[in-house]
């Protein structure tokens, strides 16, 4: 074949490639999908409004070091979230489940619920009521992981299974719009306006995700009230607690199962030692805080999204397992950038260049894993199972790795910190290809479409 005629055919399977992908982009258009990136704004809000931004109004209050890291207790119920999803995922609200529908009633609930918490917290004074502050955070943390558990379900069951990695894609970029809004936002109206405007502010925004409550449908096949007497009480309970947990079992079976568990553990154990250990790393290197906060906080969020939206094409158009992969082993490869920077000192487009390669794999590898995790729940019990889900991943790193991080970092050093960081993905990515290898599919078909 001449050579003319070969690179003529390469370029059209290219050019036929090319076309694919960006048909690829119609998914986005689905008003389902784009009602599940406004529901990932209303879900981002409250975590940072408690986290970042918290600490720093308590910092600037004259609140000591040791006290604000024990306000991370605030966070339990994120944890432990799975411990009352129960209820909501099977127990109707008077009048409000008959008016929307099991899952848009128990949404309203708990925003109309963070606008007033959100509210209460800003209107304090940390210098003078440290432990009501505290009191209120707790509360906003226990609406928004409430929020979490009826959103995460919604989510699953309103998309079919052909768009959960889109809706995996814009859930990202909606969270993250949140968590910039909830961070370098809160900082300039608190700057301009005060804390209380601020936080006042934040809360408005959540009237977007009762916006979306308003106006998008029911997932079909609610279900009702709790039967009466003791006999129907102890029916629901073991259909709402006890089942959802066997079914998961019963599904994938035992070996299959805990390998899903322990890979759903140790799939961002690379990003996860990097939680606490980012900020300190930049300092050290020699970064001023302007250039963390242009890097890292605003261009970094910017990656990030584009690595969402880039994560939701590559489940749609490579299929899930293979995705879960990819963005796997690039998660891992990224952290050998920050070693590099270690070693190279305080460049700033290197920098630029650590920050893009990192959050984008990372937008990447989120989310695949939102889809992932939703697919391995039955859409009988998607609140309990994804609440499960969620609240294991985050055991391991929360309360063994991270912690652990500070300690290995100063042992180490922080070349040996970031390649051991890198390495910690192997378990993970091993376990997905035994996965593979044992012929697991996701339970709600194929998630890779043709368009």
């Amino acid at each position: 074949m001449p050579i003319e005629e070969r690179k003529a055919r390469r370029s059209l399977r290219f050019q036929d490639s090319l076309q694919s992908w960006f048909a690829s982009l119609v998914v986005y258009r689905d008003p389902r999908v784009l009602a599940v990136m406004a529901l990932g704004f209303s879900s981002g809000l409250p975590l940072m409004l408690i986290g970042s931004t918290l600490s720093f109004w308590l910092r600037e209050a004259g609140t000591s070091t040791a006290m604000i890291g024990l306000f991370g207790y605030v966070f339990v119920p994120y944890t432990f979230k799975f411990a009352w999803a129960p209820i909501m995922d099977r127990l109707p609200l008077p009048i409000l489940t008959g008016l929307l529908g099991r899952r848009r009633s128990w949404m309203l609930l708990t925003q109309l619920g963070l606008i007033g918490a959100i509210w209460h917290l800003g209107s304090m004074d940390p210098a003078a009521n440290l432990h009501k502050v505290a009191m209120a955070a707790f509360i906003v943390a226990f609406l928004g992981a409430s929020q979490d558990i009826v959103i995460d379900a919604y989510r699953v069951e309103i998309l079919p299974p052909s768009k959960l990695g889109a809706g995996a894609g814009v859930f990202t970029l909606g969270y993250r719009l949140a968590m910039w809004c909830a961070t370098a936002g809160m900082l300039f109206l608190a700057y301009r306006f005060g804390w209380h405007i601020a936080y006042a502010a934040i809360a408005f925004l959540i009237l977007i995700g009762i916006a979306v409550v308003l106006v998008t449908p029911e997932p079909e096949g609610s279900t009702t009230a709790i039967p009466g007497g003791r006999h129907g009480f102890n029916a629901w309970m073991s259909s709402a607690v006890i089942e959802p947990f066997a079914d998961f079992f019963h599904r994938h079976g035992q070996s299959v199962a805990l390998a899903i568990l322990a890979f759903i553990s140790l799939y961002k154990a690379c990003d996860v030692l990097l939680t606490l250990m980012a900020n300190p790393f930049y300092h050290d290197v020699g970064f001023s805080k302007l250039d963390i906060a242009e890097v890292s906080g605003t261009f970094g969020i910017a990656a990030t999204i584009i690595g969402g939206l880039l994560g939701g094409l590559m489940v749609h158009r490579m299929g899930l397992m293979r995705a879960l992969l990819v963005a796997g082993i690039l998660q891992a490869a990224s952290n050998l950038m920050f070693a590099a920077l270690a070693s190279i000192g305080p460049s700033k487009g290197f920098f630029y260049l650590t920050i893009g390669v990192e959050n984008l794999s990372g937008g990447m590898g989120n989310s695949a894993f939102i889809a992932y995790l939703s697919s391995l729940c039955a859409i009988h019990y998607t609140a309990v199972q994804y609440a499960l889900l969620t609240s294991f991943m985050q055991m391991l790193g929360k309360y063994l790795i991270v912690p652990a991080s500070g300690f290995f970092a100063t042992a180490v050093g922080w070349n040996l910190f970031f390649i051991t960081s890198a390495l910690s993905a192997i378990p993970g990515l091993l376990i997905l290809l035994w996965l593979q290898r044992q012929g697991f599919n996701v339970s709600r078909k194929s998630m890779a479409v043709q368009v």
